[in-house]
């Protein structure tokens, strides 16, 4: 059994209050979550800068396409860079008001940069992608062998 640091279970909140923040459909309490010079890239892989930006960004979202939307999801593993940076993985979905389950293909997983600031842990990063594995195609399978025919056909231009 893994004992729970006081870090551990103030970052764990942190994670959930993510979550409750957006279940609330609260702007100002998901921005308060991040650092003033955080950085937010999406599932789409856009990117967008700053707590401002983020919350901004999340008003709009709330009170449209994402209105009454709950965040669900779990948090998979914190690992400390330093003392006062940690990085986090979890998994999670959007759960629309008129769905009674998560569609597989709608979950994500985000990796989170935290880093500790005199009002605590804060959203230093976060990177949201889609959970889609592929796979890696063996050395012996069509699409290897295409690409190495290609290589040789055509090389790099």
């Amino acid at each position: 059994m893994t004992t729970l640091t006081a870090d551990d279970t103030r970052i764990r909140e942190l994670f959930q209050a993510f979550m409750q923040a957006w279940t609330d459909n609260d702007a100002r309490a998901f921005g308060a979550l991040f650092t003033d010079d955080s950085d937010y890239v999406s599932y789409d892989g856009t990117i967008a800068r700053g707590r401002q930006r983020h919350e901004h960004n999340h008003d709009l979202l709330f009170r449209g396409v994402l209105a009454g939307s709950a965040l669900v999801g779990d948090l998979e593993s914190i690992r400390y860079v330093t003392p006062d940076v940690a990085v986090v993985h979890g998994t999670a979905s959007v759960l629309m008001p008129w769905r009674r389950r998560l569609p597989r293909r709608r979950l994500s997983r985000q990796t989170v940069v935290l880093v500790r600031t005199t009002a605590g842990w804060k959203i230093s990063a976060i990177h949201n992608g889609r959970v889609r594995p592929v796979g890696i195609p063996a050395p012996d399978s069509f699409p290897s062998r295409m690409s190495r025919l290609l290589t040789r056909l055509f090389g790099r231009r």
